[in-house]
């Protein structure tokens, strides 16, 4: 069973250390001339849970502020794309397909595999067919 930790500090020996003295693992610190984990003040944790808890209240608000303010502008921005396909039904047609346009033809030259063959490979064919002839 392992020893349970001592959270009292020692004083260091100021006169040096001793052959074989093993080596305190814990904080040392100098200036005080002590070993181990100086002792924090005693703190309400039900207080720091209540300010965490109203941190966590504020965001949830801002979160949902801001969800609901995206909500509110997609809306609109719905709106006023029916009232435009609305009044411009012909524009809106063409400028659709305009676009559809644009990405096809992009898609094409993008994804259309080469056909034309590497120079080097098409330099040791031509060389290839010349020293037929001459065979």
């Amino acid at each position: 069973m392992p020893r349970r930790k001592s959270s009292e500090t020692t004083n260091l020996e100021t006169s040096g250390a001793k052959i074989g003295e093993p080596v305190p693992k814990a904080i040392i610190d100098v200036n005080t001339a002590s070993v181990g984990i100086p002792r924090q003040p005693e703190e309400d944790l039900r207080a720091e849970l209540s300010s965490l808890r109203k941190q966590i209240g504020m965001l949830q608000q801002q979160v949902l502020g801001a969800g609901r303010l995206a909500k509110d502008r997609a809306g609109k921005a719905i709106h006023q794309t029916k009232a435009v396909v609305k009044h411009h039904p012909l524009s809106t047609v063409l400028l659709v397909a305009a676009v559809a346009g644009v990405f096809a033809f992009a898609s094409y030259h993008v994804s259309s595999p080469r056909r034309r063959e590497p120079s080097a490979l098409r330099d040791f064919r031509d060389f290839y067919d010349r020293m037929r002839e001459r065979i």
